[in-house]
């Protein structure tokens, strides 16, 4: 009886080990595959092969069916196994395979264990390093998965924090644009009005962009280009974003009405408004948006003429214009590249629902900046010199153009975006160089010409 019960232990323990290896890799399998689900695309190719590696090392092993014959030489592995009967050995009860049971379940919960220990939680969405995440603000801790976390920002954060809310490039931008509108205006240069002109535009933009990303976090989230903003990673709550906009927007239309006149304080809350009620609820359903948003970034000349002369002539108009016909190849050519980034997000952009249109008003716009230069010295903006100066600039962007119109590549359309970033400031500089005031004995000839 005892001998049968040694018989079939020996026979069962092997296929139990080797049913137990075989269930570890399974589990083991399935652990990894839905953890690389979850992730998506965060690199766990390096974590699956840690899991396997480790697993393999630590995996039960089956215990060798003994012998016929004893090993008159037992390996160490050997001597861990379970015992096998021998001649001089007396019969064991079932009792005595305890320590050997034992061990097997030590070693099948250790490899659960390790195991275990590999496969980690992961997060939903990883880090994805594209080009607009940044570092994180130095003590402001990322929120955990699921769990509430109170928002603490300290003062020294808040500035930093502030200028991601006013998207401070583009309100650069939209202050450089109305500083070149008050420096071509025939009016005189003051310089306190030039830089109370400056602080209010520069304000009130502020508050528009802040504005604009309160009522697109849930779009922005889904962008690789946006979802590092502040409000959609949550380092500034809501309320605080929207207190902030509303302060900065009322003292920058309020600089404007109270220190530099009425009708540069009234043009800046029509941009407000415009780019806020019109522009950011139009993205969503029309590529109209596109015309909205440009009639927006040609308004800040606008300002800066305002607030030198008090009204609004044809120069201002024309210094419009070249920020309108501008902005076509601009945001056509970065929208290009970007399009499937605008689909995840629900935008109706050109690149995306009217490709050809895409092309052909980029080119458009393109020979319009030809035909505004041309215009310039006809109104009395600039001398002729300006038409032969900006030539080349126009031509190499208009070539720029045809190469998108042509190819529509990612490639042509990178490069007529690089360049419509150097365009506009030359243009700009150009324009206040060729200025008309500053040349009087051209003027004179002009009127000479004219009588």
């Amino acid at each position: 009886m005892t001998m049968s019960m040694h018989q079939f232990a020996l026979k069962i323990l092997p296929r139990y080990s080797a049913l137990l290896s075989s269930f570890l890799h399974a589990q083991t399998r399935r652990s990894v595959h839905l953890c690389a689900s979850v992730t998506q695309r965060a690199g766990k190719k390096n974590r699956t092969k840690q899991v396997t590696s480790k697993y393999a090392s630590s995996a039960v092993k089956p215990y060798p069916v003994p012998a016929s014959h004893p090993d008159p030489h037992p390996s160490t592995s050997d001597q861990t196994s379970v015992p096998k009967p021998t001649q001089d050995s007396p019969d064991r009860s079932p009792a005595d395979w305890s320590p050997a049971i034992q061990d097997l379940n030590q070693r099948v919960e250790t490899a659960i264990q390790s195991t275990v220990d590999q496969v980690t939680p992961c997060p939903i969405e990883p880090k994805d390093g594209n080009k607009g995440e940044e570092k994180e603000a130095e003590g402001v801790a990322e929120p955990s998965l699921g769990q509430w976390r109170e928002q603490r920002v300290g003062l020294g954060q808040l500035p930093s924090l502030y200028l991601q809310l006013s998207k401070s490039r583009l309100t650069g931008l939209v202050v450089i644009s109305a500083l070149a509108g008050y420096g071509m205006a025939p009016g005189v240069f003051e310089l306190s009005t030039c830089a109370l002109t400056a602080l209010g535009t520069f304000l009130t933009s502020c508050s528009a962009n802040t504005v604009n990303q309160y009522f697109e976090v849930p779009y922005d989230s889904q962008m690789a280009r946006t979802r590092n903003r502040v409000l959609v990673k949550g380092l500034l709550s809501p309320l605080h974003a929207v207190g902030f906009a509303s302060v900065v927007g009322t003292a920058g239309v309020g600089i404007l009405a109270l220190t530099v006149n009425p009708l540069a304080a009234a043009i800046a809350a029509s941009t407000w408004a415009l780019y806020v009620a019109v522009y950011t609820p139009l993205k969503r359903l029309s590529i109209v948006n596109t015309w909205v948003g440009a009639v927006v970034g040609a308004l800040p000349p606008a300002i800066g003429w305002a607030a030198c002369t008090g009204a609004l002539e044809p120069g201002a108009l024309l210094m419009a214009g070249f920020l309108y016909c501008w902005q076509f190849p601009h945001f056509n050519a970065l929208s290009w590249n970007l399009r499937s980034d605008y689909s995840r997000g629900g935008y109706r952009m050109m690149a995306t629902t009217n490709p050809s249109l895409c092309r052909r008003v980029a080119l458009r716009h393109s020979l319009g900046m030809l035909g505004l230069s041309t215009l310039a010295p006809v109104i009395g903006l600039t001398t002729w010199t300006f038409a032969l100066d900006s030539l080349p600039l126009n031509l190499w962007l208009v070539h720029l153009g045809w190469r998108f119109y042509r190819k529509a590549d990612s490639q042509s359309a990178k490069q007529l975006f690089k360049f419509t970033l150097l365009h506009l400031p030359l243009l700009m500089l150009l324009l206040l160089i060729s200025k008309k005031s500053l040349h009087p004995d051209q003027a004179l000839e002009g009127v000479a010409a004219t009588l």
